[in-house]
């Protein structure tokens, strides 16, 4: 019998935070039909016309503030996550990390699983809640690539694993160190999404940014939508923690252009709470099982910045998954179907 294949994908990251390798990936990124979902003229000029030519050396210098001996954080613990998830399976499996955007690409992972006659493909997605631009554009891919096959392996998708119970106690027990009920208020705060892609999630039309407190909880009509379902993630995190619904707020990072994305952006929430005296924050980014820009960056030193000059006085980042064997212990169990 041959092995079964694992291939755990996570976002992507430049091969260099040179200008050049991250023109190259803004590009591959941001040209995604799911990613930026309009038509294809539009998004062309608004990419490399606009977006790219002036993002890049921006975004390589944020680069270059967390590139470090091991290289990018992200790709560094996914190779990680990808080694110890291969050790604790053993050599029934045939496990492959692979990036949406750049390398190792999913092209390249999946051919080494063909090459090596694996009998199933397991693919697990590693973002805990679904969106079409991640989760999803991940999943189609990987259909398109493997359709072109003339012998076709049963394939299973992982789509969501928002509510993990070893993915959140891994959260829990990283924030328990900082002792949240010293801080005066929590935040969790989740990689943006324009509403129009919450909207087209919402099948019957009625319900998305329609019902009042639309994403409070999970049911038939919203299980599939990323807010929906990071509320979901705030929730069963807080019930852990013993935090109070008043003392966390969830929010949005990552806006890009001027146009709605799903509300309250973390920016404003950080205003109202300096306004309203409070001084220290605790911080989960949990739509990320690896550090990268977004967290070490963006919560750990832009958001930090901005709170102080608002008059607040600390912002505490707690880490992500990374390399915890509890999650890797999830991973693991996600490879098995468990």
């Amino acid at each position: 019998m041959g092995k079964k294949g694992v291939l755990l994908v996570n976002l992507g990251t430049p091969d260099s935070p040179e200008v050049g390798d991250v023109r190259k990936y803004l590009d591959q990124f941001l040209m995604d039909e799911r990613v930026i979902d309009i038509n294809a003229f539009q998004r062309t000029l608004l990419v490399k016309g606009i977006i790219v030519p002036f993002r890049s050396p921006k975004t390589s210098k944020l680069y270059k503030e967390i590139w470090d001996e091991n290289g990018s954080p992200l790709l560094y613990f996914s190779k990680i996550q990808a080694a110890l998830v291969q050790e604790q399976l053993g050599d029934e499996y045939h496990v492959e990390l692979a990036m949406r955007y750049q390398n190792p690409s999913i092209l390249s992972a999946l051919e080494k699983m063909k090459a090596g006659l694996v009998e199933s493909i397991r693919v697990i997605p590693l973002f805990p809640q679904y969106a079409s631009a991640s989760s999803g554009s991940v999943i189609q891919l990987v259909m398109e690539l493997v359709s072109k096959w003339t012998t076709i392996p049963p394939v299973s998708f992982v789509s969501s694993f928002h509510d993990n119970e070893l993915m959140l106690e891994t959260f829990a027990e990283n924030a328990r160190k900082y002792q949240p009920e010293t801080f005066d208020h929590v935040l969790f705060s989740f990689h943006g999404l324009p509403e129009r892609q919450l909207l087209k999630c919402d099948h019957t039309g009625k319900h998305c940014l329609k019902k009042e407190n639309c994403c409070d909880s999970l049911n038939d009509t919203n299980k599939f939508c990323y807010s929906a379902q990071g509320h979901d993630t705030a929730r069963l995190l807080a019930e852990k923690l013993n935090i109070a619904k008043t003392d966390y707020t969830v929010c949005f990072q990552s806006r890009l252009g001027k146009e709605p994305w799903v509300q309250p952006y973390t920016t404003d929430v950080l205003k109202k709470l300096a306004a309203e005296g409070k001084k220290r924050l605790l911080v989960f980014s949990p739509a990320f099982v690896a550090d990268c820009l977004e967290t070490l960056y963006e919560i750990t030193v832009e958001y930090q910045e901005e709170f102080k000059a608002l008059g607040g006085e600390h912002v505490q980042l707690v880490e992500s998954l990374n390399d915890d064997p509890k999650f890797i212990k999830a991973l693991v169990d996600m490879a098995k179907g468990i």
